[in-house]
């Protein structure tokens, strides 16, 4: 009999599908804002190019063009994050005491605006190299390592 996931797994590989429609070139990100109390999903946002502008391609992609190595340079983009695209959709009212559920570790803007809008905790399987990031996260909560993933947590939820 299958074993049933628990909730942050559960959202974890439904962040995992969303990433499927992303249309960058360089790396495949979705995210999934869930009501923490409720358990519902509230939105979900993957990384790719203005609406209703061309997708990147490697010709086009600055980043591939320029070859910026991950984690730099991340202006140096016409991507709008998976999180960019759930706070635009949401906005902060509906993002106040949510939890994030997103495929990499966030950015450290797209950190800045999820902790300007109130969510309560963000939780990342994969790592990213933004150093800058993870001391915002340090000041900001507690990181904690679990076995499959990683999760931030205010402090004055701890």
């Amino acid at each position: 009999m299958k074993t049933r996931l628990d909730w942050d797994d559960y959202f974890l590989h439904l962040a995992e599908e969303v990433a499927t429609r992303s249309t960058c070139l360089r790396r495949h990100v979705g995210a999934v804002a869930v009501d923490t109390k409720t358990k519902r999903i509230i939105a979900t946002g993957y990384n790719g190019n203005v609406p209703k502008l061309p997708h990147c391609t490697k010709d086009s992609c600055v980043r591939i063009v320029e070859n910026i190595p991950s984690g730099q340079q991340l202006d140096r983009c016409f991507a709008v994050h998976a999180e960019q695209n759930i706070i635009v959709a949401l906005g902060v009212d509906k993002l106040s005491e949510a939890t994030i559920y997103v495929t990499h570790q966030p950015c450290l803007t797209c950190l800045k605006l999820l902790l300007s809008c109130g969510v309560k905790r963000i939780v990342w399987q994969h790592d990213y190299p933004d150093l800058l990031s993870r001391a915002l996260m340090n000041q900001y909560g507690t990181v904690e390592d679990k076995e499959n993933y990683y999760q931030l947590i205010k402090k004055d939820e701890e």
